[in-house]
């Protein structure tokens, strides 16, 4: 049987301790995720998913349990060590990139993470033919603009070079953290679109938070519902791809469709 790449195993977040505020914002959660999972995250607001994801990143210590990758037990490691296996993309399109950096500088950058960096000469030049091959297969003109300053790129432009700076080197974990909903319909369609062909092209395993019931159906081998920092539902294979949307509206209230 396959084992598991990354694992929560009774994973407890408390907030307020001592005082009668005190909450479990995540609270006893246990999670496999396998290689080549995409798995599409509900939730209402308040769920726990933001929570899910900081602590799968380390941003965000857990008060009990134990968080392992490839079976070790990487509980207390920090955020930094953590991106050398581990992307993540946020809702909000500036937050990935840096503005006064050209796009192929952006990339540029992304290639290195997780290394040690010293004094030396860039080599942008040799990386723009790559650039450019990576970049077209966005289809939204993003190969035409390397030399652009990635502050002046639309928010559609940018967030796709947000998603691949994320996945340039392949990481073991993509977090995808509803990057289309700053978007509008159709471009945040066209990404939708772009990184599902991306995911399953590459076989990443990853796990996308999204509040659109259609994109959760559509996409992905795996659905999770949140509630109340539980797993409350998780479905694969068959049982998700004949799930239907009044179905899994049944589950919980207050998310988009």
């Amino acid at each position: 049987m396959t084992e598991p790449i990354f694992e929560l195993k009774d994973v407890v977040v408390t907030v307020n301790q001592g005082t009668p505020e005190q909450i479990n914002i995540m609270d006893h959660v246990n999670l496999a995720i396998y290689p080549g999972d995409f798995i599409t995250i509900l939730g209402s607001n308040g769920a726990g998913k933001s929570t899910l994801f900081n602590v799968i990143g380390g941003n965000i210590r857990v008060t009990s349990g134990q968080i392992r990758l490839h079976g070790r037990d990487i509980t207390n490691m920090s955020v930094e060590r953590r991106t050398r296996f581990l992307s993540r993309v946020f809702q909000d399109p500036k937050m990935g990139t840096a503005p006064r950096m050209t796009v192929s500088e952006n990339l540029l950058l992304s290639m290195k993470r997780g290394q040690h960096r010293g004094l030396g000469p860039r080599r942008l030049k040799q990386s723009m033919a790559h650039f450019k091959d990576i970049t077209s297969v966005m289809n939204n003109g993003l190969e035409d603009r390397l030399n652009t300053a990635t502050g002046k790129l639309s928010g559609g432009q940018r967030q796709a070079l947000s998603f691949l700076m994320a996945t340039i080197k392949r990481p073991e974990i993509l977090l995808l953290d509803e990057h289309t909903a700053a978007l509008d319909p159709q471009t945040s369609q066209e990404l939708m679109n772009a990184t599902n062909s991306q995911i399953t092209a590459h076989h990443l395993t990853c796990l996308m938070i999204t509040h659109h019931l259609d994109d959760a159906l559509k996409y992905g081998n795996r659905l999770i519902v949140l509630d109340h920092g539980k797993i409350t539902y998780d479905i694969a294979g068959d049982e998700k791809d004949n799930l239907t949307k009044e179905e899994l509206l049944s589950f919980f209230n207050d998310i988009e469709g």
